[in-house]
């Protein structure tokens, strides 16, 4: 139930107990397998092929969901069960809140759950604020750091918050009602609300019996953390046994047959889908999505200690835009498919103008654009356009037309200073009031050799008077820049007027 951490791999479908319906031979996922494998991973579904326009092929091709595994039965099963023609199924995916927003690390997960409602299937988005107190052994070297009740409570609000936040913006912005089709219902539900009240006698008669623990040592994230020198404690060794047991919660109250996360999850969908089939005789299945890595190849999350947040108040949507802005032409066309409700005929045509016109980084705009209004919303995105042209473009007018609160987060290290101002306050005046420059006469050179700037304009006169709508802008704001990347924000609580 960790919050996504992802590792670029497969698509599980774990394997059924029974057979499902007989299919063509000419399955789109097993071809599609079979041409990855020979290197070739923009291959096109077979026309005719009776699952070409199905949810799994369709996001299997975009790349969010990966490869089929394991035997072509449950494979099939799947196939079958998600074709537009069949009833709606239920999907989940868990957040643990390790930290009290959700990050870039996560959107793929989300994506996932929001590519189910698209295609008129429910969701349930599970927040684990029981789980969170054990800890998720997966992809660990050592055991995270314990939190308190009260701090993963804090922490769940906030998933929770961010996580209806994007299913909010998703259904306000991104989905219109044509043709008859169905958004799917959104649960957002906390694993606290069931095993805070299941006892510890009850929970090990009821599931200890149904998990062998051959099968939970041999998974590599148990094994690994057996042969470090730290080792492993119980609380973790039982975190499996816990999210298994959510899935099973899910099933019995919500019909739930299919878990989404990443594929260092594998072991604990494995769990779950055994404590399951066990339990009910039913199948269910599991779908991992890929890993977000940077340029050089690192992990995005908070361990890691690069995470990109979700939440404005821990990084903006100007610093989430910029982001996905400066993402390599080499992975812009992938995320576009991975992060975009953009069709795949739309993607083509933004790559072959691209191809004409690099230089306008078309792909990256559009990526940065539709990323920033499911996140942050409409008002999200014009603000982090207002930011991109007050930043990089010295737009005096965007830097006019800018809150307070954005000035704050385009310049999270500047002083923001409040400041009274009187009649005849001077360049220098206002340097020194910011403690921007040196006493003395190295202040007073710095300013008359260009080393200064008040709104993008170089003032080289220290005497020079500051004047309404130049220095101090019509929402009495002021940037002051010293040298090339120190910045002052002066807020002036009182424009005077007297001659």
């Amino acid at each position: 139930m960790a919050a996504p951490t992802f590792r670029a791999g497969c698509l599980w479908l774990l394997s059924p107990r029974r057979a499902g319906p007989s299919l063509s031979p000419q399955l789109l996922v097993s071809q599609t397998r079979r041409q990855r494998h020979d290197h070739q991973p923009d291959a096109r579904p077979t026309p005719g092929s009776p699952v070409a326009k199905g949810l799994l092929a369709t996001q299997y091709q975009r790349g969010l969901f990966q490869e089929v595994f394991p035997p072509q039965p449950a494979e099939e099963q799947l196939i079958e069960l998600l074709q537009p023609s069949r009833p709606p199924v239920t999907a989940y995916c868990g957040f643990d809140p390790t930290a009290d927003s959700l990050h870039v690390g996560h959107l793929l997960a989300v994506l996932g759950l929001l590519h189910f409602q698209r295609a008129g299937h429910d969701v349930i988005a599970l927040v684990g604020g029981a789980t969170a107190q054990l800890g998720d052994p997966s992809g660990r070297t050592k055991a995270r750091e314990p939190l308190t009740a009260e701090q993963v409570r804090e922490r769940a609000r906030g998933l929770r918050e961010g996580l209806q936040r994007l299913f909010q913006n998703h259904q306000e912005l991104f989905w219109a009602e044509e043709e008859g089709n169905r958004l799917g219902s959104a649960h957002f539900l906390d694993n606290a609300g069931w095993l805070e009240n299941e006892s510890v006698i009850s929970f090990l008669a009821g599931v200890g019996g149904h998990l062998r623990m051959g099968t939970l040592l041999s998974r590599q994230s148990c094994k690994a953390r057996l042969s470090s020198p730290e080792g492993m404690g119980l609380a973790e060794f039982l975190y499996p046994a816990l999210q298994a047991y959510d899935f099973l919660h899910l099933y019995r109250h919500y019909g739930c047959l299919i878990q989404l996360g990443g594929a260092d999850q594998l072991g604990n969908i494995m769990s779950g889908y055994d404590l399951v089939s066990k339990v009910t005789g039913k199948d269910v299945y599991g779908i991992t999505v890929p890993l977000i890595t940077t340029t050089t190849g690192d992990k995005l999350g908070k361990s890691a200690g690069n995470a990109v947040w979700l939440n404005r108040n821990k990084t903006s949507p100007f610093e989430l835009y910029q982001f996905f802005v400066r993402q390599p032409d080499a992975t812009v066309e992938r995320y576009l498919k991975l992060f975009t409700f953009l069709s795949g005929m739309e993607i083509d045509h933004i790559m072959q103008v691209h191809a004409k016109e690099p230089e306008k980084r078309g792909p990256q705009k559009r990526l940065a654009a539709e990323v920033t209004k499911l996140v942050h919303g409409r008002n999200g995105l014009e603000s982090a356009k207002r930011c991109t042209k007050a930043f990089y473009y010295n737009n005096v007018d965007a830097l006019e037309s800018m809150s307070d609160e954005e000035l704050q987060e385009l310049f999270r290290e500047a002083p923001y200073i409040e400041m009274l101002l009187e009649p005849g306050t001077t360049v220098l005046d206002l340097c020194r009031k910011a403690n921007a420059i040196a006493d003395g006469p190295k202040g007073y050179r710095d300013i008359t050799v260009g080393a200064v700037s008040i709104n993008h304009i170089t003032e080289t006169n220290p005497d020079a008077v500051l004047i309404l709508g130049q220095h101090i802008l019509s929402n009495g704001l002021s940037l002051l820049r010293i040298g090339k990347r120190n910045y002052y924000i002066i807020k002036w609580l009182q424009l005077s007027h007297e001659e």
